[in-house]
């Protein structure tokens, strides 16, 4: 065991000194629950057993308990610190920032001068500045009227070349396309063709070049003038082609221009189209001669243009340089006046920010002032939860360890063992120097009080035995297996989970189809009414044997794979009082023993009697628990929401929304704080009202506790809670009226009293009703205060004595064994003096050993003032086969006559007090058959009835 736990909990952070104590203490856990069950095997005859899994339980849940309580406890604690540092920052700026606002209002008006001279500076300097910028404009706008007529101009003269240029441009294309082969064909052509004559001819006159005197071929006695023979010389040159492309074009005489127009250009064939048929060369020189032409229109039109283009780009250019003088004059004067208004926003800005900063520090002087206003109050209050929670960090380590150990090992015991095991289990930590509360307990160290409020108000009874329970429900790895008798686990589960799509199921027909579904889509189940096993399918799902397959969670259910959410939660119940389940059961669940307490019984039992006495109150009384449930949530909400903002980066003070919903947040928290003082002096006052009925609550809650212990006789003889409680209404309704509510009381509690008796008498062995007559008195006198357990005790044991060193003095009468309790009897306080007085007063003691009646004898000396069940002691040392006559006496001083004469079978008053859903179940001796009485009440009744004999087959 020490290995185990030494290996699991190296990984946990502990104090070096404390490990090896706290390895000491989860062994001691382990070896301490094993003499706990055999102590309540052999009191109560249940058997728990303690496992190596419960071991490896302990050590798991510390482990993680531990990590978890330590990082909420962390969390808190930082949150709170956050918070008052913040109120701290708040308080310890509040002078500071008093003072900054003092200190910036002489810079403020400093910065204010200086703004104002500026600007009456800029003032004085801007109409002069505006009076040379409209002249400067103005002429400027003459300036623009003269450059856009010369830009007229430039654009006129600009279309006119545009029509020429294009041509020209295409004339040099095409002289760059003229090789001299082709040069060299046309010079050697012996007979040219007349377009190429034609185009050649052309080309002399613009180059030119003179014609010859020739013979006419036509006539040779006439002489003509022939182009052909200079143009074979033109064209033979070596510069010819670039000769043509830097002709003087602007210089075109106007008698070749004419010549050419009026000899050539009216020639029809004088066109490039038709000068390519000729010669590729022809064409060229066609395009370049037309060209010329179309150049020299225009540039005759272009000339006097570009002349008057020249004088108005002249004039516009002084112009331009007058204005530009007084441009730069006026830049001169608008950069100082811009200096100025820049000075003057650098002035306005720093007087801004001035202003801004002024505005700010007033701001966070105020939500300064607001922070410790609304929450100066929790100052303190957080400084203490600071406090606590350093103090609560520090034992987390014992407190957690008890904890776990509850959870582990103490599911199944009873409220009593399990407080008992906790006190020695604390004392322990303590003598080993863990660091632990005072009084650890469940509830404190792994509860929260807002859900348990919630798990209040849905059923799970108040006390802290079920609160208990519930926790470890959620705070245990294994799936819990409730044993539920009286139902408390069930209701509370169905209320709790109903919201969540609850499926309830036993394990008949085809519960696993909608266990399957449950799993698959996160519904909680409830499996109800177990026996001591369970089916053997449902093990993968106690061990939680979850695999993935497709990358989602599965589990496999006898031949089925689902899938399986984590929203799903399984509770099991059984209704059996002490079921017996075997290790192999036990290891997989967390076994808890969900049995009412007295307390919770109480509670229950107050809130019956109170709704029907006063429903008005316990109306009332509801409806504030669950405002009150609600108010805590909401003021806890608040207080986290709260710690959260101041918990934010940054200051707190420069964030006004921050700051605005702390303050909202506060209102609404002392608003509901308000109602909720209200509504706990309301609850006050009605629980005042409401603890006028406790004594009936709790005589009644004695007296279930004792008909629960009759299954110790007979495990025939057990009851239910349901039974009893309509049982008990029913008592509400029939007894006795009375405006006082003492006396009220005192007939509820008799008319109850004797219809228990009744009822339960019905169901007994006739050998067994004075048993629970007697139990009943002891009960309902234990229940207030007086009966003595050691009395109690002895009268059931005769207590228990190895030896005897004191000499009976009654020997020839007096039985050892008798005289041995008597020695024991005086022991107890009560009875000191009784052994010692004995002798003295033997012939006494004689008589009443003597006696017909000796429970009716007086007893010797002052011995004669016992009563109860004191008297029955002594009887039972002196003659214990008047013991039953003696208990019968008892009962009727106690409780009455009737208490011991046990009311005949009554069929009707049977039928009278039982329900249409509840069967009346008849246990036969043989011989015996009531099947005629049967007959007879429903005949009296006028009721049918249908018998049927269940043999076999039949059932």
């Amino acid at each position: 065991l020490l290995a185990v736990a030494e290996k699991f909990l190296k990984e946990v952070q502990l104090d070096e000194t404390v490990r090896p104590a706290i390895v000491d203490m989860c062994m001691h856990f382990h070896q301490n629950c094993n003499e706990l069950a055999a102590e309540f095997l052999l009191k109560t005859g249940r058997i728990t057993y303690v496992t190596p899994t419960s071991y490896l339980e302990l050590i798991v849940a510390f482990k993680l308990a531990l990590a978890r309580r330590r990082e909420q406890v962390l969390a808190a604690r930082d949150r709170y610190k956050s918070g008052l540092s913040q109120l701290g920052h708040a308080e310890t700026n509040v002078a500071t920032m008093q003072k900054e606002l003092t200190d910036l209002q002489p810079v403020l008006a400093e910065a204010q001068v200086a703004t104002d001279a500026l600007m009456v500076e800029i003032q004085e300097k801007l109409p002069g500045v505006r009076e040379q910028e409209e002249l400067v404009g103005a002429e400027a706008a003459v300036a623009q009227e003269e450059a856009d007529e010369v830009q007229i101009a430039v654009d006129s003269v600009q279309a006119d070349l545009d029509e020429a240029l294009p041509a020209l441009e295409s004339a040099v294309q095409a002289l760059n396309t003229i090789k001299p082969k082709d040069i060299d064909e046309v010079k050697k052509l012996s007979k040219p063709p007349a377009t190429v004559k034609l185009v050649c001819e052309a080309v002399c006159v613009m180059l030119g070049e003179k014609p010859q005197r020739i013979p006419d071929p036509d006539d040779p006695s006439k002489r003509i003038m022939d182009y052909w023979g200079p143009s074979q010389k033109m064209l033979a040159e070596k510069d010819f082609v670039q000769r043509l492309k830097s002709y003087d074009k602007d210089d075109i005489p106007p008698k070749t221009i004419k010549a050419l127009k009026e000899t050539y250009m009216t020639q029809p064939n004088f066109n490039a189209e038709a000068a390519a048929k000729a010669s590729s060369a022809a064409a060229g020189l066609c395009k370049w001669a037309l060209a010329m032409e179309v150049y020299d229109r225009v540039a005759k039109v272009v000339a006097p243009k570009k002349e008057a283009l020249a004088k108005s780009q002249a004039s516009l250019a002084e112009t331009m340089a007058l204005l530009g003088t007084k441009q730069a004059s006026l830049k001169v004067v608008q950069d100082d006046l811009a200096a100025l208004q820049a000075n003057l926003a650098g002035a306005e800005r720093k007087k801004e920010d001035l202003l801004n900063q002024v505005d700010l520090c007033g701001k966070k002087l105020v939500r300064a002032k607001q922070l410790i206003e609304s929450l100066g109050g929790e100052k303190t209050k957080w400084g203490i939860f600071v406090e606590e929670l350093d103090g609560d960090y520090v034992n987390l380590t014992g407190d957690v360890l008890v904890s776990a150990g509850l959870m582990a090992y103490l599911g199944p015991f009873t409220s009593t063992y399990r407080a008992r095991q906790m006190v020695e289990w604390v004392k322990t930590c303590q003598d080993l120097k863990i660091p632990c509360s005072a009084t650890p307990t469940l509830i404190k160290t792994l509860g929260d009080p807002v859900r348990i409020r919630q798990w209040n108000i849905e059923g799970l009874p108040t006390d802290d035995f079920s609160v208990d329970n519930a926790i470890t429900v959620f705070n245990a790895r294994r799936w819990p297996l409730m044993i539920d008798p009286q139902g408390q686990a069930n209701k509370w589960i169905r209320a709790m989970e109903a919201p969540n799509k609850l499926s309830v199921l036993k394990m008949t027909g085809e519960y696993m189809r909608n266990m399957e579904s449950a799993i698959q889509f996160g519904f909680p189940v409830l499996l109800e009414d177990v026996g001591e096993t369970l089916d053997a399918t449902l093990e993968p799902l106690l061990l939680k044997q979850i695999f993935k397959q497709g990358g989602v969670d599965s589990i496999r259910l006898g031949d089925a794979t689902i899938e399986y959410s984590e929203h799903f939660r399984f509770y099991v119940c059984t209704k059996l009082r002490n079921p017996h389940y075997v290790p192999e059961i036990s290891v997989k669940v967390t076994l808890l023993n969900f049995m009412i307490t007295p307390q919770g019984l109480q509670d229950q039992l107050l809130g019956v009697v109170v709704a029907q006495e006063r429903a008005d109150l316990e109306e009332k009384k509801n409806e504030l628990v669950l405002e009150g449930a609600e108010n805590k949530k909401k003021l806890k909400e608040i207080e986290d929401k709260i710690l959260e903002i101041l918990s934010g980066d940054g200051n707190i003070l420069e964030n006004e929304e921050a700051i605005a919903t702390l303050n909202q947040s506060k209102v609404t928290s002392d608003s509901i704080k308000e109602k909720q003082k209200i509504a706990e002096v309301t609850e006050t006052e009605i629980d005042e009202v409401r603890m006028g009925y406790t004594s009936v609550a709790y005589s009644t809650q004695v007296l279930f506790f004792c008909i629960t212990d009759l299954n110790n006789i007979e495990p025939t003889y057990s009851y239910s809670l349901a039974w009893f409680i309509n049982l008990f209404m029913g008592s509400i309704r029939n007894s006795e009226k009375a405006e006082d509510v003492a006396t009220r009381l005192d007939n509820l509690s008799d008319h109850f009293t004797y219809s228990l008796y009744k009822n339960i008498c019905r169901s007994l062995l006739e050998k067994d009703k004075l048993i629970f007559s007697f139990v009943l008195t002891v009960r309902i006198l234990g229940g207030k205060g007086l009966v003595d357990a050691a009395e109690w005790l002895f009268f059931l044991t005769g207590g228990v004595s190895l030896d005897n060193p004191h000499a009976n003095p009654c020997a020839d009468w007096l039985a050892a064994k008798q005289w041995n309790e008597i020695c024991l009897l005086s022991d107890l306080n009560a009875f000191s003096g009784l052994r010692d007085n004995f002798e003295p007063l033997k012939k006494q003691w004689r008589g009443v050993y003597d006696a017909a009646d000796p429970q009716d004898a007086t007893l010797p000396g002052n011995w004669d003032k016992l009563e109860g069940l004191r008297r029955l002691c002594v009887l039972r040392c002196i003659r214990p086969d008047k013991v039953v006559l003696g208990i019968q006496k008892f009962v009727i001083s106690e409780l009455g006559e009737r208490f011991v004469r046990p009311p005949p079978f009554d069929l009707q008053a049977c039928y009278d007090e039982s329900v249409a859903v509840s069967p009346l179940v008849f246990i036969l001796s043989p011989g015996s058959d009531p099947m005629a009485a049967v007959l007879q009440a429903a005949a009296a009744l006028g009721r049918d009835v249908a018998p049927i004999s269940l043999g076999q087959g039949q059932g």
